[in-house]
């Protein structure tokens, strides 16, 4: 297969909804991003900030994505990731069928094992093990196709799958099931294994790789310049979707915006 990515690039931003006392911020933040001409706003789905203070102020996914549905009209919107073992899979389907009818057809559903034990310890979610929870992804996948074909009315469009991680045995094998995008966190060389273990569990359910976006965050660049070299090398290595992470309060789109300049300039 010709590594050259098959799809446009894209950019996105996952606006980490920790630190940010005033919701209006983030409303604010999701309008500079549609403004800004970003193509995906993502969140991520926790109940506790992951860096900073660890009691900061934080919100919720999934009600955030409604309401992100109704402020937006271009951008399509996310979590990155969903934690599948926090609601039921039957559950989680219809709530994103109901998105992306709010939204006219722009949610990506992106899903992961599970993996920040504060969140499940103080929620009371059974932690489990690792494999235990990526077990539980792959019946969970399974559980929200079949859902969505149950649903009345049923979704406006077959709602694009993204599935996290780049573990080898388990979570590559569910992208190659499921997935219509493929999200990690990797480097050239991580990037070429990884995506050679992905086209053999391709090749063994008879799937062409070629069909599955690849995905990768680019917020732990030090600079524009570095963001922007970073995503040349992976571009032509395959991957299409680029994300930025920023956090609350003040939400600095400057490397985003590079980004879509230097996605523009292509």
């Amino acid at each position: 297969m010709n590594p050259t990515a098959p799809y446009p690039a894209r950019i996105a931003v996952q606006l980490q909804p920790q630190h940010a006392p005033d919701y209006q911020m983030l409303r604010d933040a999701v309008r500079r991003c549609e403004d800004a001409g970003v193509d995906v706003v993502f969140n991520w789905d926790h109940f506790f900030p992951l860096y900073g203070d660890p009691d900061g102020a934080h919100f919720e996914c999934w009600t955030m994505l409604a309401a992100w549905a109704e402020q937006t009209e271009r951008v399509e919107i996310g979590a990155l990731v969903t934690c599948n073992t926090y609601r039921n899979p039957d559950l989680l389907a219809d709530m994103a069928r109901t998105v992306d009818h709010i939204s006219g057809g722009r949610l990506i559903l992106g899903l992961g094992g599970g993996w920040f034990d504060r969140d499940y310890t103080e929620y009371g979610y059974p932690f489990g093990t690792r494999r235990s929870r990526l077990d539980a992804l792959g019946e969970s996948l399974e559980r929200i196709e079949a859902r969505f074909a149950r649903l009345t009315p049923p979704p406006t469009r077959d709602i694009p799958v993204l599935v996290g991680g780049g573990g080898e045995k388990r979570t590559l094998r569910h992208v190659a099931r499921h997935a219509d995008i493929w999200h990690s966190f990797v480097d050239v060389e991580t990037y070429r294994h990884k995506a050679s273990v992905l086209a053999r569990h391709c090749d063994e359910v008879g799937r062409d790789p070629g069909t599955i976006e690849r995905s990768t965050e680019l917020g732990r660049a030090e600079s524009a310049h570095e963001a922007r070299r970073l995503a040349d090398a992976l571009y032509a290595e395959g991957v299409s979707l680029f994300t930025v992470g920023v956090s609350g309060p003040d939400y600095d789109l400057s490397l985003a915006e590079a980004l879509v300049a230097w996605r523009d300039g292509r």
